[in-house]
């Protein structure tokens, strides 16, 4: 165990993320969102195949977004209440859209290369925390309805997001919510 590495374990030990309600102005600007993308890309990926891509929404896109959002929610069957909570998902700094883009390939199946993008979710979330910004990866109806991914945000149809990471600076710390019991949750095999 020469090469430990204390600050990251640490890190890892204490991380949490910012709910986006809790991210504020100024967002990381484009060099640094480059950066943060570079250090979630290092993440498992079988094959070498990259099956995953991003779509960085800023300011004036999540602004023209959300009355879009909210209004097809609305047109989907669904109150008020829940359109305004589905447009204020769009009230983050930045959101970057990671994307399963998966691959023809006979040695890598598509839900391994869907998990690589799961991956680069965590990857990109954890390398903004350590970069000192307040992230957050979410899901809601943008990823779930594939027909609003492909009108807004060109997602294509053999593609599907993954999540959302809501990026910005940090505000107030989020209070530390509870952790499973990893003692039930494990068994071992002798």
């Amino acid at each position: 165990m020469n090469d430990r590495n204390d600050a990251a374990v640490e890190f890892l030990a204490t991380r949490r993320s910012h709910p986006p309600k809790m991210l504020r102005q100024p967002a990381p600007d484009r060099a640094e969102i480059l950066r943060l993308l570079t250090l979630a890309a290092r993440t498992p990926d079988h094959g070498k195949l990259e099956p995953w891509r991003f779509v960085v929404l800023e300011r004036a896109v999540l602004d023209r977004l959300g009355p879009i959002l909210r209004d097809h929610v609305s047109a989907g069957g669904l109150d008020q209440a829940a359109a305004d909570k589905a447009a204020s998902a769009f009230d983050s700094p930045v959101i970057v859209a990671v994307v399963s883009a998966p691959v023809a390939s006979d040695k890598v199946p598509e839900w391994e290369q869907f998990l690589s993008a799961g991956a680069v979710c965590l990857g990109l979330v954890n390398a903004a925390l350590a970069s000192g910004w307040g992230a957050a990866w979410l899901t809601g109806p943008a990823i779930l309805d594939r027909g609003f991914g492909q009108a807004h945000l060109g997602i294509g149809p053999a593609e599907r997001i993954v999540g959302l990471i809501h990026l910005g600076s940090r505000g107030e710390t989020p209070p530390e919510r509870p952790r499973p019991d990893i003692a039930a949750k494990t068994c071992w095999l002798e």
